[in-house]
This record gives C-alpha cells, sequence and structure tokens, in this order.
C-alpha cells in the first residue's frame, strides 16, 4: 500500500514538471526551397503581367493547423523579456516594442486555442530567485488577455491591453525591493511611494515611445477603483478607462494568489471568492464574472479524491461544468499506485464525481 504522502507528493512533483517552463532555442529559419526546374518538351510559364500577383496561379495547398506552443515556454519568455525591460527602466536603452508585441500576439494565439497558458500562468509556485515584478506581470498580461477575450475584445484591443499588463509595475523597478517585500506594513513616504508608482510607470512607457497612449492610460490607471477607493487620481466609475478596469482586476487576482510578501497565497477559487466578498465595489461586476467562468474549485495539477475512493490528478477543466474536470486516476480505491494511469471526464461520467481535494495529511 502506498503511503498517501508519499502519493500525493509524487503527483505534485509530476504536476510541476509539466508546468515548468523549458529552456526555450532560437527558431530555426527552414530555407527556401528551390524553383522547380521546367518540364522537358514544354515552353517556359510565361512571364506575368506587370502587377499580377504571383499568388493568384498558385495551387491551393491545405496544410494542418500549426501545433500548439508549449504554454510554460511562452510564459517563459514574456518573463525573460521582461527581466530585459527592468533593465531598461533601471537605466536607457531602446525599447523592443516589436518583441512584445510579437508575444503578447503568440498568447492571444494559444489562449484562444486552448486554456493551458491561462492555467499555466494560475500556477502559484514561483521558480526560487525568480524575479518578482517579471513574474507578476507576466502572469498579469495573461489573465488580463483572457478576461478581455471573456468580454468582447477583438485582436487589435487585446493586444494593446497585452501590452500594457506586461508593464503595469515598471515604476517599481528603480524601487528597493525591500517595499515590494513589506506592501501590506507600509506607511508614510514609503507608503507614498508607492502609491505613486502608476504614474511613474505611464511616464517611462510614454518616454519608451508605445504604439497607442492607450496603453499608458491604462497603466496610470489600474489602481482606480469603482467608488473612487483607488489612486493616484481618485477617479470613479466611467471615468475609469476601461483596459484599466481589468489591469487592475487582474493585478489583484494575480497579487492574491501569489503575494510579494509573506501572506499566504489563495488559491484560484478562493482569489475569486476573496474579491467578490471584499472587492465588490472595486470592479464592474461583468469583469468578475468573466474571470469567474476561467475558475474551477479544482484547477489543473489539484489532486483530488473521488466517490469510489480512487485518487487522481485534475489535468483539464470543462468550463460549462467547473465541477467536473477532466482527472487522470492514479491510484485504485485502496491506495495502490496504477501502473498505467487512466483519464476519465466527469463531465461525461453522471456517476463519479468529486468529493473533495488530498493533502499530504489527508490518509
Amino acid at each position: 500500500m502506498v503511503r498517501m504522502s508519499d502519493l500525493v507528493r509524487g503527483m505534485g512533483r509530476e504536476a510541476s514538471a509539466k508546468s515548468a517552463p523549458p529552456p526555450t532555442a532560437p527558431a530555426a529559419t527552414a530555407p527556401a526551397p528551390p524553383a522547380a526546374p521546367a518540364k522537358p518538351g514544354l515552353p517556359p510559364p510565361p512571364p506575368r503581367a506587370r502587377g499580377e500577383s504571383a499568388v493568384r496561379s498558385a495551387p491551393v495547398v491545405e496544410t494542418a493547423p500549426a501545433p500548439l506552443e508549449d504554454p510554460g515556454v511562452l510564459l517563459g519568455e514574456m518573463q525573460a523579456l521582461l527581466l530585459e525591460v527592468r533593465e531598461i527602466a533601471r537605466g536607457s536603452g531602446e525599447f523592443p516594442w516589436t518583441r512584445l508585441e510579437a508575444l503578447i500576439d503568440r498568447a492571444i494565439i494559444s489562449l484562444d486555442r486552448s486554456p493551458d497558458l491561462f492555467w499555466v500562468a494560475n500556477n502559484p509556485a514561483a521558480a526560487p530567485g525568480v524575479d518578482y515584478l517579471s513574474f507578476h506581470q507576466a502572469r498579469v498580461a495573461v489573465m488580463a488577455l483572457r478576461i478581455g477575450a471573456n468580454v468582447g475584445y477583438d485582436r487589435r484591443r487585446l493586444l494593446s491591453l497585452g501590452m500594457a499588463g506586461a508593464l503595469i509595475d515598471v515604476g517599481l523597478w528603480p524601487m528597493s525591493e525591500t517595499v515590494l517585500r513589506r506592501l501590506d506594513t507600509l506607511t508614510g513616504d514609503e507608503l507614498n511611494a508607492y502609491r505613486a508608482h502608476p504614474r511613474h510607470s505611464a511616464e517611462l512607457i510614454r518616454r519608451w515611445g508605445p504604439p497607442n497612449d492607450g496603453i499608458v492610460q491604462a497603466v496610470l490607471e489600474h489602481h482606480e477603483r469603482e467608488q473612487g477607493q483607488g489612486f493616484p487620481q481618485g477617479l470613479t466609475g466611467a471615468a475609469v478607462d476601461g483596459d484599466a478596469k481589468i489591469l487592475g482586476l487582474a493585478d489583484t487576482y494575480t497579487g492574491l494568489t501569489v503575494p510579494p510578501t509573506a501572506r499566504p497565497r489563495l488559491r484560484p477559487h478562493e482569489a475569486v471568492r476573496e474579491i467578490v466578498k471584499s472587492r465588490h465595489e472595486a470592479f464592474p461586476s461583468a469583469l468578475i464574472k468573466a474571470l469567474l467562468s476561467e475558475i474551477s474549485v479544482f484547477p489543473p495539477g489539484t489532486v483530488v479524491r473521488l466517490n469510489t475512493e480512487e485518487i487522481g490528478r485534475v489535468i483539464a477543466v470543462n468550463r460549462n461544468h467547473p465541477l467536473r474536470p477532466r482527472v487522470e486516476i492514479m491510484a485504485d480505491s485502496k491506495g495502490q499506485r496504477l501502473p498505467t494511469p487512466k483519464t476519465v471526464d466527469l463531465s461525461e461520467a453522471p456517476f463519479l464525481y468529486i468529493t473533495g481535494p488530498v493533502t499530504e495529511g489527508s490518509r
């Protein structure tokens, strides 16, 4: 019989290994194929008229859709680029707008095809020694993109929103890191300095020459709240930029699930419950619903017990059935680890259901 604590730890290690971003390598550029030689005995093709497109005469070739991008790699690339931005914020240099836009565009495509990037960004485990602001801003960008898509943003507006999300806290980099670690206890001049960071961030971004002014405004207002309880301007309701409202919600959510301080982390559904309970006047209900529609009580990676006493790990969420995810069953009802895990979609198994999560202390 396998000890429950060993089983849960083993599942946790497997989940972490699957979500950890592997090292990236530069993509190789395939050489262009040589032109096909003319067949013997046939005259060469007639020259195209001036301005005529070569595409018109090319045969239509059906191609398979591109493979899904590894979400861990993509999130890792976003953090790596933000580390470069950190050095620019602390000194000088040309801002890589083209590269940031390309990364955000890839994130939009990834989220449109699969929720995997959303759940990788939800992984509460930050690598040891990671730069917190790079980690946090990459997560905010992904969360904001998902919320924006859910409320009907088109591709152009999502690009602007995602770039703003990746840069909301650039004004904090020049400050001491110890300030971040004590956000819950700041007073006096330190608190005033922190509350000024949206202005500093907006000033930096404006200096870097962004693709549009909407990025600057969204960053400047991402700490404003519906009832005027935000900062730095105390704006209310409709006076707050729409993108800024999404960024504020994403920023709050990510700060609850992975706080910069020693405050306990909340699981995704706990963070949403906290937002609904104590911040119901801070964000529009439509945005909270857009976030809530993505969150499951049992997010991927959660080790759960079924009503059959079998133990499994959640591997995918069913948006229409948040309590009935897809589960990889790892151990039978007696706690014996299966030689080959089996996958069950609980939305298609009406007699199976989750009785609760399994922790290391469970017996």
